[in-house]
């Protein structure tokens, strides 16, 4: 079975604060399949750190009020067509993300507030009909 996973779940550090979101579940989960990394924020041109960005009435925004929406989307297109050329079977992603968030996301306000909600790059995947699972689900 191919697997994309975001990148920060296998220790990769490219989340906003430069760390990462090591997952033992995940890596254990993935065990004996082929698997495929992704961070659509870094695939879309997004420095490591960076702001924190939010989900602001469509919009992916900065606290300072910078729209990153053009590099989330086109990071998140950029992984959606590498998902869909490796044909894979499923993807596992980091929950609350403006990415990769599957069952909620932050309200948009900056307060750490979580809304129900998925990250534009879950979304892209979902609509394409790829399987799609948040890592608190495993």
């Amino acid at each position: 079975m191919k697997v994309l996973v975001s990148a920060c779940l296998l220790g990769e550090n490219c989340k906003y604060n430069g760390s990462n979101n090591y997952n033992k579940k995940v890596i254990e989960f993935i065990r004996g399949h082929e698997v495929i990394a992704v961070c659509p924020e870094v695939s879309g041109g997004l420095n490591v750190p960076r702001k924190p960005a939010e989900i602001v009435d469509g919009m992916i925004m900065t606290e300072d009020g910078i729209s990153v929406s053009r590099e989330f989307r086109e990071g998140a297109s950029l992984a959606l067509r590498q998902a869909l050329d490796e044909k894979i079977d499923m993807a596992i992603l980091q929950s609350r993300s403006p990415s990769c968030g599957v069952n909620q996301i932050y309200d948009g306000t900056f307060s750490g507030k979580l809304i129900e909600g998925q990250g534009v790059f879950a979304e892209m995947l979902k609509t394409a009909g790829i399987k799609v699972i948040d890592v608190e689900d495993i």
